[in-house]
C-alpha cells in the first residue's frame, strides 16, 4: 500500500487510514474484480451502474473511490477512463480525499428517503462541472426506503451519459432485484488469513515496529477477512506493547488463550482426561481467556485437524503456528472423521450455552467434561459393526453338552442374552438354545411382546384414539393436525392455527401409553395436508356438486322451488346417492330417490 502521510499532516492519523489503497495495485485480494474492470476499460464496455458488496472493512469505499478515479483519470498524456494510476491525475487527489465536487458521496443510512433520491434525480441533468463524469457514490445502499428505490430505478435504468452510479452494501440480499439487475455486481471477497499477514507485517516494518510471527497471525485470525478491522488491531496493538508488539501482549488484549494451550486442551479432551482438562481451562482462564472464546479456539482446532485429515496442503497457511501445524497434522492421522464430527457438534452446542449462561465458566466446564465423556464413546458406526461382528451362538443341533456338563449351569451358557439399553430401548429377551432334552426347570416362559400399532396417516391416529374411547382428543386429530410425513414411530405434522397448546404433550403422552413405545413428535413448518375435517368438507363438497348435476336430481329440486342439497349419502347396496333436500321453510324432503 501506498504511504498516504505528508510531512504536514496534524497529529496522528490511524493505521486504517494512512494506509488506505488510492489505486487497483493497491487493493488486495481482489484479483478477479481488477481483472474485469481493466477488460472493460480497455475494449470501452464502461457500466453505467456498479454494485460492490462485502463484508465489513474489505474496501467497498475505497474501492468506490478508486473506480471514481478512474473513470475520470486524466493527465498531460492520457484523457480516458484508465485501471493503470501509477500516474497521479488531475482529480485523483481530491477524489480519493472526497472533496471533488464532481463526485459526490452520499450514506443512505442517514439519507433513506425519497427526498435524498429526489434531489439526486434533479441533479443529473447538470453536467459535471470539471471531471469527465459525474459519479455518485452511494454507501450502505439496502438502507434506502422503498419509496426511495422506485424512484430510483427509472434514472438507474436509463441516466444521461455524463453520469455513473457506484453503490457499496453489506446487506445484497435486502437490495431489490430491480436494482440489482441494472447494476455490474462485484462481490468483494473476504481477504486470505495469509495475505492480511503479510500486509500486516509490511506496515509493521514501514512503522518500525517489532512484531513476532505470531503476533500477526493472531491479528490476521481475529480481522476475519477485513483489512480495515485488522489495521484497527495491529494500530491497538502497538500502542499497548509501547511501541514493540508481544504475543503475550495481544493474546491478554484480545482475550484469546494460548494456541499451544489449546492444542494441549484438545489432547486432554480427545483422550478423555478430564482432570487434566480441567486443569489446562483454569490455567487458561486465569491468564484472561474468555470461557467462550476457549472453546471457539477449541471448535477451530477441531476444523483445522478435520481439513488437514482431507486437504493436507492446508498446513501451509501462514496464520498457523508450528504448534498448530505439526500437532494438527497428527491428530489428523490418528482421529477418525466420525469422532471429530462429534466433537464439532458438541463445540457448537456448547458455545452457544457458554455465551447464553449466567456462569460461564461452569458451563465452559461442563461442556468439557461431556466432550470428554463422550472421547471412550464408540461412534455409532462402530457400535453397530461391534455389535455385528459378536460370537454367534452354536446351531441347533450341534455342540451338544456332554453328560458330564448336563446339569444346570449359569443363565449365561444357555441363553442368548440381548442387552437391554436404558431408557426407552426395547426390553431384553431371554431366548432359550434348543436342546434334544431339556430340563423342566430350564424351559424359559414364553415372551409376549407388545401388539404392534401401524399408524401410517391421520385416519389411523384417530381411529387408535377412538379404539381407546379418547373422544376429546380423537376430535383434535381430525380438526387440528395437518400430515405432513408419518411413518412407525415419528409423526411430522404441522398445526391449525386454532389448535390448543396442550395438542402435543397430550398426544405423545397417549400414544406412549397405548403403543409402549416412544413417538417423536415433530412439528414442521411446511403448511402440510388438509386436516381430517377438511378433506371430508370437501368430499361431501364434491358429492354434492355431483349429484346436483344429476338430471333427475335438477328435476326434483325445480319440482320444488326453494329446496337444495344438503347430504349426499352412498347405499352400500346401489352405491347410489341419497339424496337430502330441505325447503326454505326448514322442512326436510324424504330421502327417497323416487320423489
Amino acid at each position: 500500500m501506498n504511504d498516504a502521510t505528508t510531512s504536514d499532516d496534524p497529529g496522528y492519523r490511524v493505521l486504517a487510514r494512512k494506509y488506505r489503497p488510492s489505486d487497483f495495485s493497491d487493493l488486495i485480494g481482489q484479483e478477479p474484480m481488477v481483472r474485469t474492470l481493466t477488460n472493460a476499460f480497455e475494449t470501452g464496455r464502461i457500466a453505467q451502474a456498479y454494485m460492490l458488496t462485502g463484508v465489513r472493512g474489505v474496501g467497498k469505499t475505497t474501492t468506490a473511490r478508486i473506480l471514481a478515479r478512474a473513470l475520470n483519470y486524466r493527465t498531460d498524456t492520457v484523457d480516458k477512463p484508465s485501471i493503470d494510476l501509477s500516474t497521479t491525475g488531475e482529480h485523483c487527489e481530491a477524489i480519493m480525499q472526497g472533496s471533488h465536487v464532481d463526485v459526490i458521496e452520499m450514506d443512505a443510512a442517514s439519507h433513506t428517503g425519497i427526498d435524498d433520491i429526489r434531489e439526486i434525480i434533479e441533479q443529473v441533468r447538470y453536467r459535471p462541472v470539471s471531471a469527465r463524469y459525474k459519479v455518485y457514490i452511494i454507501d450502505e445502499i439496502h438502507m434506502l426506503s422503498t419509496q426511495a428505490f422506485n424512484g430510483l430505478l427509472k434514472t438507474l435504468e436509463e441516466p444521461p451519459a455524463h453520469v455513473k452510479f457506484i453503490f457499496a452494501t453489506t446487506e445484497i440480499r435486502k437490495v431489490p432485484v430491480t436494482v440489482l439487475s441494472r447494476c455490474q455486481r462485484f462481490d468483494l471477497r473476504r481477504i486470505e488469513a495469509a495475505t492480511l499477514v503479510d500486509l500486516f507485517r509490511g506496515i509493521a516494518e514501514k512503522e518500525k515496529v517489532s512484531i513476532d510471527d505470531e503476533s500477526l497471525a493472531m491479528i490476521a485470525r481475529a480481522a476475519e477477512g477485513s483489512a480495515r478491522d485488522g489495521l484497527s488491531l495491529l494500530d491497538q496493538a502497538i500502542a499497548h506493547g509501547g511501541g514493540d508488539v508481544e504475543a503475550e501482549a495481544v493474546r491478554a488484549m484480545l482475550g484469546l488463550a494460548d494456541r499451544s494451550q489449546v492444542v494441549e486442551l484438545f489432547d486432554q479432551v480427545a483422550r478423555g482426561d478430564v482432570a487434566e482438562a480441567l486443569q489446562t481451562f483454569r490455567q487458561q482462564y486465569d491468564s484472561g481467556a474468555n470461557p467462550a472464546v476457549v472453546l471457539t479456539d477449541l471448535a477451530d482446532f477441531t476444523h483445522l485437524v478435520t481439513r488437514l485429515k482431507f486437504v493436507p496442503d492446508a498446513a501451509s497457511d501462514a496464520s498457523l503456528s508450528e504448534t498448530e501445524r505439526v500437532r494438527g497434522g497428527e491428530f489428523a492421522e490418528k482421529l477418525s472423521v466420525p469422532v471429530l464430527s462429534r466433537l464439532w457438534q458438541m463445540l457448537l452446542k456448547g458455545i452457544t450455552e457458554t455465551e447464553q449462561s449466567n456462569r460461564p465458566v461452569n458451563a465452559c466446564e461442563m461442556v468439557l467434561i461431556r466432550l470428554t465423556h463422550a472421547a471412550n464413546l464408540p461412534s455409532p458406526g462402530e457400535a453397530v459393526k461391534a455389535f455385528s461382528e459378536r460370537p454367534a451362538h452354536s446351531a441347533p443341533g450341534k455342540n451338544r453338552p456332554s453328560p458330564a456338563t448336563d446339569a444346570p449351569q449359569a443363565p449365561a451358557s444357555g441363553y442368548d442374552a440381548q442387552p437391554a439399553s436404558s431408557g426407552s430401548g426395547p426390553v431384553a429377551a431371554l431366548r432359550p438354545v434348543e436342546s434334544e432334552n431339556p430340563a423342566p426347570q430350564m424351559q424359559a416362559a414364553p415372551v409376549t411382546s407388545a401388539p404392534t400399532v401401524t399408524v401410517t396417516s391421520l385416519a389411523d391416529l384417530a381411529d387408535l384414539a377412538g379404539q381407546h374411547r379418547d373422544v376429546k382428543l380423537k376430535a383434535m386429530i381430525r380438526k387440528y393436525l395437518r400430515p405432513v410425513k408419518m411413518e412407525a414411530g415419528r409423526l411430522e405434522i404441522a398445526l391449525h392455527e386454532d389448535a390448543p397448546k396442550s395438542l402435543i404433550g397430550e398426544l405423545d403422552g397417549k400414544l406412549k401409553e397405548w403403543t409402549g413405545m416412544r413417538w417423536i413428535i415433530a412439528i414442521s413448518r411446511e403448511k402440510g395436508g388438509r386436516t381430517i375435517e377438511e378433506m371430508e368438507a370437501a368430499h361431501r363438497a364434491e358429492l354434492v356438486s355431483d349429484a346436483s348435476q344429476d338430471p333427475d336430481v335438477a328435476a326434483i329440486l325445480q319440482q320444488f322451488p326453494g329446496a337444495r342439497i344438503t347430504d349426499v349419502r352412498i347405499r352400500a347396496d346401489e352405491a347410489e346417492p341419497l339424496v337430502s333436500q330441505q325447503s326454505e321453510d326448514g322442512d326436510i324432503l324424504p330421502d327417497d330417490p323416487e320423489i
